[in-house]
């Protein structure tokens, strides 16, 4: 079986959801830091509100959970371009421009 790959829906501005990922749910919380160059910011907690990884950067190029897989999400996180680019998601162009991926195998 393929790997299943779903765009999360984003916009340029701050913003908290739900989400069901391998069937457990989760709160994604994105912010923008505005320090140094800046970026995007991602908190993921379980249902219940509780914390699991807070201030995930939303880069290109890897897994955003690959380093907490102990926490058995079951999922891979991506950011991409338009086109392949691996640019950063800016304030103006997440959700637009650049995407965030989920990878179930």
């Amino acid at each position: 079986m393929a790997n299943q790959i779903y765009e999360i829906p984003l916009s340029a501005t701050p913003q908290s959801f739900g989400i069901s990922i391998s069937g457990a749910s989760y709160s994604l919380r994105f912010s923008y830091c505005a320090a140094d160059q800046g970026g995007w910011l991602l908190d993921l907690s379980d249902s219940s509100g509780n914390a699991l990884v807070s201030g995930i950067p939303l880069v290109t190029g890897s897994d955003l959970l690959a380093q907490y897989s102990y926490l058995g999400i079951g999922a891979a996180l991506y950011v991409a371009g338009d086109g392949g680019s691996s640019d950063a998601p800016t304030f103006a162009n997440l959700g637009t421009t650049t995407h965030l991926y989920v990878m179930i195998p």
